[in-house]
Parts: structure tokens; sequence; C-alpha cells
């Protein structure tokens, strides 16, 4: 794949967005449907509500686009690229349906916890059906201690892979900006690993992802003109998961992931500590929040987060690939 078909696959999901985001941007403001502010989020969050969200799905759509026209054009739309598109778009209907009741019948919360798992281990079924239907290797490996020939642990560990971080990639999208830029670090990342295995297919989906994201930033930035929603948190999760799983280095993400990670796991141990002890851990989680807290403002606590992003994601690249 040369850098000419690179660059193109980054215009076209960027064009898209740009294009028609401002669109978007205009209907909901018309129409009033902004997002509503959590009440147990900092207090200083709160004039963010009526900010227009779900801008996650254009770029869903721009990457859906891209990725059909570019697979024909370079020969490339293998199974591997449809499943991880649809398991992006899938991802990004579960989150659509949560954003769609929020914001259309103005409600702080979407789908209930149960209902939203239940969905999302359901598209991980899918796409461990047309993997298997592809004979690709379903064992279980921690590199360099065993490897285990299981299709039961595979299939619940790709399930919790996918959900799991569907779900970190959610909570860390909190502040203006900080996804947008941490999923473009990470897409940019694995699409650059895609290219060393000559994985073509799923280099597209990668670049056409970083090209969506680039565009969506123009408008999310500090002060965001619209939010990404749900919609594109659970789709950017959900993606990064499959793209692991398929180039067989599904461990990379803790590394490439790691903000993802910390993110979550400030949640885990905040409720543990709680619960058990009664004390709390941080003064608000997600982390990003605890800098807030401390008198952080957004733009360094992006700034920062980028850096630890891109700093994860080069060792990776540099001891790994």
């Amino acid at each position: 794949m040369e850098l000419s078909h690179i660059i193109f696959t980054i215009i076209s999901s960027f064009a898209i967005v740009a294009i028609f985001m401002p669109f978007l941007i205009g209907y909901l403001v018309a129409h009033k449907e902004g997002q509503s502010i959590r009440e147990e989020g900092p207090k200083w969050h709160e004039k963010k509500s009526g900010t227009p969200t779900m801008g996650g799905l254009l770029i869903i759509i721009a990457a859906l686009i891209t990725n059909i026209w570019v697979g024909l054009w370079q020969g490339q739309l293998t199974h591997s690229l449809l499943i991880t598109t649809f398991v992006i778009v899938l991802y990004g209907c579960i989150g659509f349906i949560d954003d769609f009741i929020k914001v259309f019948k103005k409600r702080n919360l979407g789908l209930r916890a149960y209902q939203k798992a239940l969905l999302q281990v359901l598209v991980g079924i899918i796409f461990l059906y047309v993997y298997s239907g592809d004979q690709l290797p379903m064992n279980f490996t921690v590199p360099g201690l065993f490897s285990i020939n299981s299709v039961a642990i595979f299939v619940i560990f790709t399930i919790f892979w996918l959900v799991g971080f569907s779900n970190a990639t959610n909570l860390t999208d909190g502040l203006d900006g900080l996804l947008g830029g941490l999923g473009t670090i990470s897409y940019a990342t694995y699409g650059l690993i895609a290219l060393n295995q000559n994985r073509f297919d799923l280099a597209i989906v990668c670049f056409s992802v970083v090209g969506a994201l680039l565009a969506f930033l123009v408008f999310n930035h500090k002060p965001a003109k619209i939010f990404m929603g749900d919609v594109g948190s659970l789709a950017l999760g959900a993606g990064l998961a499959a793209i692991s799983i398929l180039l067989g280095r599904y461990w990379s993400l803790l590394l490439i992931g790691f903000v993802y990670v910390v993110e979550t796991m400030s949640v885990m141990l905040q409720v543990f500590s709680f619960k058990v002890f009664h004390r709390r851990i941080f003064k608000m989680t997600p982390i990003h929040h605890h800098f807030e807290m401390l008198g952080w403002t957004e733009w360094k606590i992006d700034i920062v987060f980028w850096i630890v992003g891109a700093i994860c994601s080069a060792i990776y690249l540099i001891l790994f690939v």
C-alpha cells in the first residue's frame, strides 16, 4: 500500500466529516437537541449543557464509506475489513440508541447497563462467527508464558476485550477533544502495525478512522461545538479491540491504549475503595476529572494525556514491531 493511498484514505474520511459536520451541528442546535450533563460530574461542566452531541455518527459514516470505496479500489474488501467496519458500525448503533434516549427523551441516562451489555455481547458473537469462519487462530496466548488452544477461553476473552475496551473509551470521553486526540494516536499506531504486517485491509480501516477523527477534532476541541456521544466512543473502543485481535496482537492494546486502561482502573478502584473502606482514592473519577479537581485546565489534561498515549504507542512500535 503506497503512501499516496494512505493519504487518499485519510483525506476521504476527513472531507466527509468536515463537510457535513456543520450541517449536523446546525440541525441539532435548531432543534435544541443537546447533551444533558450528569449531576455527579464537575459543577463547571454544567455550562456545557445543551451542546450538540452524537458527532460520532459522522465519524462512523465517513469510515464506512471510505472503507468500502478504498477497499474496492485497492482490492482489499476482505472479511477482516468488513467485519471490523461492521463492529464499529454496530457498536455505534448501540451508542446511537443510548444517545437518542438521552437527547431526544431528555434523560441523563440512556440504555440500562444490562441492555447495553447484552447488545455489546451480541455484536461480539457476530464478530466471532465471522472470525471463526475465516479459520483464524483461536488460541489464547500470553507471550513468553503459555498458549492455550481452547476455543471457549478465546471466545470469552474476545467478548471481554470488545466490551471492556468499548466501555473504556466511553469512560475516557469526558473532556473536549480528549478521546478524539487519543483515538487518532491509537488508530494511527495500529495502521502502522497493519502496514508492517502487510494487512492493508486493516490499515485502510485504521487510517479512515484517523481522517475522520482529525476532522472531528476541528469541531470538538475546547470549547467543543459538538460532542462525540456514545455513538462514537463505544464504536472507537470496539474497533481498536477488533483490530488488535485480527492482527494477533491483542495484548498490545494494554500499552497502546494505556490511558483507556488507567481511566477504567481509576473508576474500579474508586468504587472498590468506597464500598470496602468507605473512602475515596481520587477526588473524582474517571481520573481526568481528578486532575480537573486539582485545578488542571481541560487543555492541559488533553495535552498531557495525548503525550502519554503517544509515548506508550511509540514504545510499542519501537520494542515490538
